[in-house]
């Protein structure tokens, strides 16, 4: 499941992932990546993964897909988690976001994480 999350600037979107991902997910999720692009050309991203259990088949091609046709356009990836795994995320997520900078978060921090999208 994902909610969208408020965010103070037009060029960063915010999620709250939990669960698994499904298709249905990602109906919710690239409008506001497109939305964002739209409007400043560039886009910034919070992804808080709270009891996430992954992707079923669909949601994870669709996150290629998203991963691929918007990795030119996304500037900041903040990942907040509390598993072991979500932080090795960061570093795993990096050869799909190339042009990308990645910074994993403790959901402690997540003002942090939103002031580190919000800087120049």
């Amino acid at each position: 499941m994902i909610e969208k999350l408020e965010s103070k600037s037009e060029n960063v979107v915010g999620f709250k992932i939990s669960g698994t991902l499904h298709h249905e997910d990602y109906q919710t999720m690239v409008p506001a990546f497109d939305a964002a692009i739209e409007k400043t050309g560039k886009v910034r991203v919070l992804c808080w993964f709270d009891d996430f259990h992954g992707w079923d088949l669909h949601a994870m091609w669709d996150d290629t897909v998203l991963a691929t046709t918007h990795c030119g356009k996304i500037e900041r990836i903040a990942l907040l988690g509390d598993a072991k795994w979500e932080k090795w995320m960061a570093p795993f997520c990096k050869p799909f976001q190339p042009f990308a900078k990645i910074k994993f978060f403790e959901p402690a921090a997540i003002d942090d994480a939103w002031t580190w999208l919000d800087e120049e």
